[in-house]
């Protein structure tokens, strides 16, 4: 029997339930004996020019070993995306202007980290403050500059349609629907904040530990921000307490603390606090969109522009492509015939930008959902059967769409068809009727959203080593690099599958640039299409090695042998040599890499059940019903986590979270008492409905997971609790969509 597909219990867990994890601010490293610990001045204004700094009362504290300023500092600014405006440059310490609030002016380095706050506050800065720009809409006016000699605050051009949009492309369309909308800035907010820990060794090598995705993208970047040869780093992750992408590839701080390390001589140790997290790790989405769809009252889509102006914060990050990804898969699941799109990517004194769980999908398949709504609302057609008359037919597969995108396999329709089934669709809006006409103050409303997202992160090409031990254990080397995804135990799986080594016996090890010094990390929901592709391929490779090594032993021939149970055996006859002694006669091990060169398109659909209290705008998400098809499942266990895990971020973002500046730039959400993260209570069940469609891309037809639940549900659940009050008059609220915001829409319409 296959264990593919089976509900494998993670291996993993037992360590992170009994014994806790080991994060990086855990470690107890001999060679970390005397590392120093840094705390960083960090800015109170969001734009200022700075005067001066004097750091000799900080000097003078106790514990205190050195202070240092930009001054001080000779790593050369960097440019933290490439495609940026090249006047963008941040320094690793603020030299004479800041830019938000929470931007690093001084680095103090202290024995003990407790005395690294009070030293800090020593630090004398002078600040002349300036203009502060927030708003993307009015960054984008450039009356406010952050960087002068850029003369824009346009980041890069990269994504405009310079072309613009023809002037008749809604010409032959009965009906035409437009609304800006707000899809919030979020915060990433991992378990485990952002932490470094550096020390050089006799060999004139750093060793650094990471809180990354990625380590040997860590790697490279640092070592270039450094002036460094990454041969020169080595980078080893220890446990990582989640990233949901704010932690791919490395933080400026990263470098800082290498830097430090080496100058003072010793280890130097660093862990942000929840409050320099939230101010300080780069933020999610933050795009302002505006939609218009067209088409007939007979529920034909005809035609469908996207405009998104996007927030880089202050300074340019991997925030800066996302609009990419928005555009790409702006039409969605829809077959529309005329699709324009156009993005603005603005600098803002607040937090730099970069992915969040999605990453730019999760965008635009909110602003089509959206607009989807806003269409069967003009045309009084239900929206999940406006949603099935324009999905992509399956024949049509693989199917490129106006956006650009190839999609691999489909069938969108089916995935409706099973979530509305699931969830009585009909029962639900037959109740919705009786409470609407009894004016009850608790409405009902249902969401429908149906996504298609692309997968493979941009990055195709894994690699994976198996070796069989002559103590008949295995060894799976991996260039992905979970952070709670639950590789070891699918990893193991994979490899267990093809050489019949029982998964207690499989060790996965990853994040260790010297160990293994290629690898894409985690991030894009990429692992399981490109890693986990590559350990299987391997553990192929390395059953034809090892049947042919067994052929001489056994002396038989190859087409004869079969490998089961741990070792090669002959067919119909008792004769057989395990892997063990074979790996004991020879090193018994195979490398593969693996390149995808396309990604792939997992898709689904959902439907939200919410309740409205009208007279005080509170929302309730009452159920959720996901199909969320992902090719063949591999461990249903991991992958009905995943799902858990997006869609609660999903129901996060349209209900709750909101990351939040004053006019003068100064964050309203610094801390979990003023941004709203999800406790269990304010989920609810999660009703998940099977549906496997394979992907022609890799042999084992998977695609990926980890981003999926949050796309799907987050359009759900916004349709949703406007659907519970649209019949009051509402149109559209932006989310999160709080009480307040709610009773606001509906006592707006009630005039």
């Amino acid at each position: 029997m296959s264990i593919l597909g089976t509900r494998v219990v993670r291996t993993e867990d037992p360590v992170f339930l009994t014994r806790g994890a080991t994060y990086t601010d855990d470690l107890t490293d001999e060679r970390l004996t005397g590392a120093l610990h840094l705390t960083l001045v960090r800015s109170p204004i969001a734009h200022a020019t700075i005067t001066s700094i004097d750091v000799d009362a900080a000097k003078d504290a106790p514990g205190v070993v050195a202070v240092f300023t930009g001054a001080d500092c000779d790593l050369a600014p960097m440019l933290g995306f490439p495609a940026a405006h090249k006047a963008m440059l941040r320094p690793f310490l603020a030299v004479d202007r800041v830019r938000y609030v929470g931007e690093a002016v001084a680095a103090v380095l202290t024995e003990e980290a407790y005395q690294g706050e009070d030293a800090a506050e020593l630090v004398d800065v002078d600040y002349e403050p300036l203009d502060v720009v927030v708003d993307m809409k009015e960054a984008l006016k450039d009356e406010v500059l952050l960087f002068p000699e850029a003369g824009t605050n346009l980041v890069s051009g990269m994504h405009l349609n310079k072309e613009g949009r023809p002037e008749d492309f809604f010409a032959d369309c009965e009906v035409v629907v437009s609304k800006e909308i707000v899809n919030q800035r979020v915060a990433a907010a991992p378990l485990e904040t952002r932490a470094a820990t550096a020390f050089w060794g006799e060999d004139g090598r750093c060793t650094l530990f990471l809180s990354t995705q990625n380590a040997q993208a860590a790697r490279d970047e640092v070592a270039g921000w450094m002036g460094i040869e990454p041969s020169q780093l080595h980078v080893i992750l220890p446990d990582v307490g989640g990233g949901f992408g704010a932690k791919i590839g490395a933080d400026p701080e990263f470098a800082l603390v290498g830097w430090l390390s080496k100058k003072v001589g010793r280890p130097v140790r660093w862990n942000e606090s929840r409050s320099e997290n939230m101010t300080g790790m780069v933020q999610g989405r933050g795009q302002v969109q505006t939609i218009t769809i067209g088409g007939d009252r007979d529920g034909t889509v005809k035609a469908y522009s996207l405009e998104v102006v996007a927030d880089a914060g202050a300074y340019p990050r991997l925030g800066v492509a996302l609009p990419m990804f928005t555009r790409m898969m702006a039409p969605g699941t829809y077959d529309i015939p005329k699709v324009w799109s156009t993005a603005s990517v603005v600098a803002t004194n607040t937090t730099s930008t970069a992915a969040y769980r999605g990453a730019g999908r999760p965008e635009a398949t909110q602003a089509i959902e959206r607009a989807m709504d806003l269409f069967a609302d003009a045309i009084d057609m239900d929206p999940a059967e406006l949603r099935k008359r324009n999905v992509v037919r399956p024949e049509k597969f693989p199917f490129t769409t106006k956006g650009g995108a190839e999609y691999d396999t489909g069938e969108y329709a089916k995935a409706i068809d099973l979530a509305l089934k699931a969830a009585d669709y009909e029962g639900l809006r037959a109740e919705q009727k009786r409470r609407r006409e009894a004016g009850d103050p608790l409405q009902l409303g249902i969401g429908v959203s149906s996504y298609v997202e692309i997968t493979g992160g941009g990055a195709f090409v894994e690699n994976a080593t198996v070796q069989v031990h002559e103590d008949g254990t295995l060894t799976v080397l991996t260039g992905t690099s979970p952070h709670g995804q639950g590789h070891a135990t699918a990893w193991a799986m994979l490899a267990s599958e093809q050489l019949g080594i029982d998964i207690d016996k499989i060790t996965v090890k990853h994040g260790d640039t010297d160990l293994i010094p290629k690898g894409a990390g985690t991030m894009g929901s990429r692992s399981l299409q490109t890693g986990g592709i590559a350990v299987h391929n391997a553990a192929v490779d390395l059953v034809e090695l090892a049947k042919q090594r067994a052929a001489d032993v056994l002396e038989a021939n190859v087409e004869d042998l079969v490998v089961a149970d741990g070792s090669v055996q002959v067919k119909g006859t008792g004769a057989a040599v395990s892997l063990a002694e074979l790996a004991g006669r020879e090193e018994l091990k195979a490398f593969h890499e693996w390149d995808a060169q396309k990604p792939t398109f997992p898709f689904g659909a959902h439907v939200a059940l919410v309740e409205v209290d009208v007279e005080s705008g509170k929302a309730t998400v009452e159920r959720i019903w996901a199909v969320d098809d992902a090719g063949p499942i591999l461990n249903p266990l991991i992958f009905d986590g995943q799902r858990h895990g997006g869609i609660a971020q999903g129901i996060a973002q349209a209900m709750l979270e909101e990351v939040m500046w004053d006019e003068e730039g100064q964050p309203l959400t610094g801390t979990f008492a003023d941004y709203g993260i999800p406790s269990a209570a304010e989920l609810p069940s999660f009703d998940l409905v099977t549906m496997e469609t394979p992907t022609t891309i890799n042999t084992l037809g998977y695609k990926g997971i980890g981003e999926a639940g949050t796309i799907g549900s987050c359009p759900a659940v916004h349709n949703a609790v406007i659907d519970a009050v649209s019949h009051l008059g509402v149109e559209h609220i932006d989310m999160p969509l709080t009480p307040m915001r709610v009773w606001a829409a509906i006592s707006e319409a009630a005039k």
